[in-house]
């Protein structure tokens, strides 16, 4: 997986440059906006971490860069004419399998794929694809890059840190900027009553503390409350651990690494670990170190198993959503009982 992907799956974790909320914590407000007061309104300003971007007119021809706006264009009935690539729990061209569902669905052909390396964004693919927007709210574009992708069509950033943009934030902004801002608010809303009908059956994880990991390589992962995929299990009833806070080393916006030797002291009533491979999962069970922590200590272990799955909650997409919340929800429900 791209180093984005993982740090973000770690994104994605980021997926790491990566391997998703209503979330009782996400922010119910629309993205900062100007000039759209309805569906349809241009032109549309929409403010993110390297200024603002004016949006003329209603798109016709949309790119898509990093995590979830392919999904939530897709979602909202418009097929970008080019994809970033996915390297993480897609198939051999780079498709996510909800993507690809979708189009099947729509009756459409898979658009261009842009290359994804992890690093720099393929300006020419992106000159060859002739946007007249590139949407990258979940992305981990620099302003460099963000001023180079400006000169081919408008760019839609993110609004703080790069990958740490909130699920639902990401189908909001990508409705603003395509002039579909109330189609937007009710894909949010079927989806928000999804979550909250899990919440619900499972009433056992309201309060319940939780810490994120993945362990990797030789590396143990904490994911920050900051972190979409984390952000997206507060909607479930379950809290951020206070020991993912006090451990932080200020590393990164949205996790940072632990020395094993410290994880004893990270206490949660629930950890929720990451594996590409059932082989990993058995074998994060098993490890020594790994058994420090209280909590796998009493079992209370809830394990996301298999690239595709990780992909679907890591965080979760307009279209991904539904394609992992079952058999997530179950393993934090069977933990929450240790």
């Amino acid at each position: 997986m791209s180093l984005r992907l993982r740090t973000t799956a770690l994104a994605l974790g980021a997926v790491v440059a990566l391997a998703l909320t209503g979330c009782a914590t996400t922010s119910n407000d629309a993205p900062a906006s100007e000039g759209a007061s309805a569906d349809g309104a241009f032109p549309v300003v929409i403010e993110h971490a390297f200024g603002e971007t004016e949006i003329p007119a209603e798109p016709e021809r949309v790119a898509t860069w990093g995590w979830g706006s392919t999904e939530a264009a897709l979602a909202l009935g418009v097929v970008p004419v080019a994809i970033g690539q996915q390297t993480y729990g897609a198939d051999a061209d780079g498709v996510l399998p909800w993507v690809a569902e979708k189009l099947e669905e729509l009756g459409e052909p898979t658009p261009t794929v842009l290359t994804d390396d992890g690093e720099t964004p393929p300006y020419e693919e992106f000159v060859e694809a002739d946007p007249d927007v590139i949407l990258a709210p979940f992305s981990g574009i620099t302003e460099e890059q963000y001023e180079l992708l400006s000169e081919i069509a408008p760019v839609v950033a993110y609004e703080g840190e790069a990958w740490t943009t909130p699920w639902q934030d990401v189908v909001r902004t990508v409705g603003t900027a395509l002039g579909h801002a109330d189609e937007a608010d009710a894909v949010l809303a079927d989806l928000d009553a999804q979550i909250a009908a899990k919440a619900e059956e499972h009433p056992e994880l309201e309060g319940k503390t939780i810490a994120a990991v993945w362990d990797v390589a030789g590396t143990f992962y904490v994911y920050k409350a900051a972190d979409a995929r984390v952000e997206f299990l507060f909607g479930l009833g379950l809290e951020n651990a206070p020991a993912v806070d006090e451990l932080a080393n200020g590393e990164s916006s949205f996790y940072y690494t632990l020395s094993y030797e410290e994880l004893d002291k990270l206490e949660s009533d629930i950890v929720l670990s990451y594996h590409d491979t059932a082989e990993e999962a058995a074998a994060f069970l098993t490890s020594a170190p790994i058994g420090a922590i209280p909590a796998v200590a009493r079992g209370a272990v809830a394990q996301v198993v298999g690239t595709e799955l990780i992909a679907a909650v890591s965080p979760p997409t307009a279209l991904s959503l539904t394609y992992g919340l079952d058999e997530l929800v179950d393993a934090l429900a069977i933990a929450a009982s240790k």
